[in-house]
C-alpha cells in the first residue's frame, strides 16, 4: 500500500455491499477502488443487460485495490501494427467478471454539501481500456476539489459488442453501452452517499469513451427516464461506422465468432458461445480484430432498436437527446495514427471503399476528387480517417488531463490551467467562463451558426496562442458530403 494512504476512511453501506475507502493524505482525497456496481456478466449473463449484484453486505470490504480490466484486444492490423496504441493496454491481468467502478471525493470525511459529480468513461475503441488507467487525483486535483469523481469500466470488444440477429433474440446488444448505462443509474441511486449530487452530473469521455458519451447524449431517441446526467463533454471522439444490428457486416462478424468457435451446428448459436471458455474467446477476439483493416475495431455499437433508435449523427440532427450542455473538442491530425503512414494506400478511392465497403464506386470517386487538392494521397487519407471516423493527434488530448501518465507536449503551465480550468468549470457550472480558478482562456461563446469555436494552440516560440476562430468553409464542405453518404458509411 502507498504510504501516504491511510484506511480507515468512511464505510459506505451500498445495501448489497459494504466498502471502507482509503484516505491520500498528499492530495487530500478519499478514494474508494474497486466497488462493484452489477453482477457478473458470465456464463447465461454474458450478452445480457447487467444485473444487479448479488448480496455481499455482511463484511466491510476495504476498496484500496484497481480492478482488474475487462478482457481486452488491439487494433486492426492488416497490414501492419499499430504500436502507438499498444501503451493504452491495462497493466492488470483481463477478466470476465470486471464490472467495477472507481470513486472520489475531497477530505477524510464525505462533504457536507453535495459536489457536481463527474463520470469519466475510458476510450480505447471499445475493445481495451480501464478504471486502472486513470489516476483520479488529477483530475480532482485540476477541479480544486470541487467535485466527486467516478470512473468506470464497461465489457469490451467480442464481450461488449457482439451484434447479429441472434443476438438481439436471445440477449441483448450492445452490452458495453448498456454497462455505462448501468453504471450512470448507479451513480443516480448512490453517489449521494459519497457526498455527490445527483442532479449535477456531467459525463466525459475520450475516444471511444467520448463516442460512448455520445451514444448516452442519443439513447432512447433522447427520452431516457429518469435523466441520468445533466452535461457531457466529448474529446476526441471516436465514433465509427455504426450499422443496424442485422446488417451484412455484424451478421459476418457473428457468423465468424460462430463458426471459429465450433457452435455452428449448434440449435441455439448463441447458447453455445454462452458455454465457450472465456478464454478461447478472448484469444478470438484478438484474432478477429487483428485481422479488420488498419485502424478500425470491428466490435463496436450497433443500432439496436432498443437502445440506440437510429445512426446518433442523425438523432443529433434532430435533437433527439439527452442533458442539456455539450463541450466537444478535437485535436488536429486525429486520422493519422490510424492510417498505414509506413506502407499506405496511394488511392484515395480504393482507400475509401476498403474503410467503407458499402461504398458503391461513384461513392468512392466522390471522396477522391473531394480531397484531391488537400496534399499527398497519405495526407488525403488521415483527413478521410480524421474527419468522418474521428478516432494536434488522436488521444494526445489524454495527459493533458492525466498529467500523471506523461508528459503533455507544451507542458505550458498557463495553457495547462486554461485547457484543464475549462472543463472542470463546465464539469461545476455548465459554463465554461464561470472559472474555478483565474485563466488566460478568452471569453468562450456558445456554438451557433457562426461556426466559432475556441483553439488551443501554442506559437512558434511556445507560447500560449488561445483564441476564438471560425470553422473552416471547406471542413464544413466535405462534412456535409459525409453527412450525404451516411446511410453507407454508419455515420
Amino acid at each position: 500500500m502507498d504510504p501516504r494512504t491511510i484506511p480507515g476512511a468512511p464505510v459506505i453501506d451500498l445495501g448489497y455491499a459494504q466498502y471502507r475507502g482509503v484516505f491520500d493524505s498528499v492530495n487530500n482525497i478519499t478514494s474508494y477502488l474497486g466497488i462493484r456496481y452489477a453482477a457478473p456478466p458470465i456464463d447465461d449473463l454474458r450478452w445480457r443487460a447487467p444485473q444487479p449484484p448479488t448480496d455481499n453486505s455482511s463484511t466491510v470490504q476495504l476498496a484500496n485495490t484497481q480492478p482488474l480490466p475487462c478482457f481486452q484486444a488491439g487494433v486492426g492490423l492488416a497490414p501492419n501494427s499499430l504500436e502507438v496504441l499498444e501503451r493504452r493496454a491495462s497493466i492488470g491481468d483481463p477478466i470476465e467478471d470486471c464490472l467495477f467502478l472507481n470513486v472520489y471525493f475531497p477530505g477524510d470525511t464525505i462533504p457536507a454539501n453535495p459536489l457536481p459529480t463527474l463520470v469519466w468513461i475510458h476510450g480505447g475503441g471499445y475493445v481495451m481500456g480501464g478504471a486502472d488507467e486513470y489516476p483520479g487525483s488529477d483530475l480532482m486535483r485540476e477541479a480544486n476539489n470541487g467535485i466527486v469523481l467516478v470512473i468506470i469500466q464497461y465489457r469490451l470488444g467480442i464481450f461488449g459488442f457482439l451484434a447479429g440477429s441472434k443476438v438481439k433474440e436471445n440477449g441483448d446488444l450492445n452490452a458495453g453501452l448498456l454497462d455505462q448505462n448501468f453504471a450512470l443509474r448507479w451513480v443516480q441511486t448512490h453517489i449521494s452517499q459519497f457526498g455527490g449530487d445527483p442532479s449535477k452530473v456531467t459525463i466525459w469521455g475520450e475516444s471511444a469513451g467520448a463516442g460512448s458519451v455520445v451514444q448516452h447524449i442519443v439513447a432512447q431517441d433522447g427520452q431516457t427516464s429518469p435523466q441520468l446526467f445533466r452535461g457531457a463533454i466529448t474529446s476526441s471522439t471516436f465514433l465509427p461506422s455504426q450499422y443496424v444490428y442485422n446488417d451484412t457486416i455484424p451478421e459476418l462478424l457473428y457468423s465468424k465468432v460462430v463458426s471459429q468457435t465450433g457452435c455452428s451446428s449448434a440449435d441455439d448459436s448463441l447458447t453455445c458461445l454462452r458455454a465457450v471458455d472465456a478464454a478461447t474467446l478472448e484469444t478470438l477476439n484478438n484474432n478477429i480484430i487483428a485481422g479488420g483493416f488498419y485502424g478500425t475495431f470491428l466490435f463496436v455499437p450497433v443500432v439496436d432498436g432498443t437502445f440506440i433508435m437510429q445512426r446518433p449523427t442523425e438523432a443529433l440532427a434532430q435533437g433527439k437527446v439527452n442533458g442539456k450542455a455539450l463541450l466537444s473538442i478535437t485535436n488536429a491530425n486525429e486520422g493519422t495514427i490510424f492510417v498505414n503512414q509506413i506502407d499506405p494506400i496511394t488511392n484515395v478511392s480504393l482507400y475509401s471503399s476498403m474503410l467503407f465497403p458499402n461504398f458503391e464506386s461513384q461513392q468512392a470517386d466522390d471522396t477522391a476528387e473531394l480531397y484531391a487538392n488537400l496534399g499527398s494521397p497519405l495526407e488525403q487519407d488521415d483527413l478521410i480517417m480524421g474527419e468522418l471516423i474521428p478516432p494536434a493527434t488522436h488521444g494526445a488530448d489524454v495527459v493533458y488531463y492525466y498529467t500523471s501518465i506523461g508528459v503533455p507536449d507544451f507542458p505550458n503551465p498557463d495553457f495547462l490551467a486554461a485547457f484543464q480550468g475549462a472543463f472542470m468549470s463546465f464539469v461545476v457550472s455548465q459554463d465554461p467562463n464561470d472559472k474555478i480558478y483565474t485563466t488566460i482562456t478568452p471569453s468562450w461563446n456558445l456554438y451557433s451558426k457562426g461556426n466559432t469555436e475556441m483553439i488551443f494552440n501554442r506559437t512558434v516560440d511556445y507560447q500560449p496562442d488561445i483564441h476564438v476562430n471560425s470553422t473552416d468553409s471547406g471542413l464544413l464542405e466535405r462534412c456535409n458530403f459525409w453527412n450525404s453518404v451516411g446511410v453507407l458509411t454508419g455515420q
